[in-house]
């Protein structure tokens, strides 16, 4: 058996006691969906699925440009389905 002693790796970046802090001030869009159809964002709530994953440790700043992007595919999607239906 060895001897050798481990050591814990740490994160340099954020210091020895620091904890990370997660935003909770933005909520999330999910609907609990999560239908993506071929399509590159959720058909739920318009979310790529980087930004699903990536939700929790977003900054306030990212989530908040995130929902506005989200109005506009939801405009986008909306805009496209009714032209869409309109030529059958």
């Amino acid at each position: 058996m060895s001897t050798t002693t481990r050591t814990r790796r740490t994160n340099q970046r954020r210091g020895i006691n620091s904890k990370r802090v997660f935003d909770n001030t933005v909520p999330s869009p999910c609907l609990s969906v999560c239908t993506f159809d071929g399509q590159p964002y959720c058909r739920g709530c318009y979310r790529n699925a980087d930004e699903i994953r990536d939700w929790m440790i977003m900054s306030r700043q990212q989530k908040l440009y995130i929902l506005t992007q989200l109005d506009i595919r939801r405009k986008q999607d909306f805009t496209q389905t009714c032209f869409e239906s309109r030529e059958e």
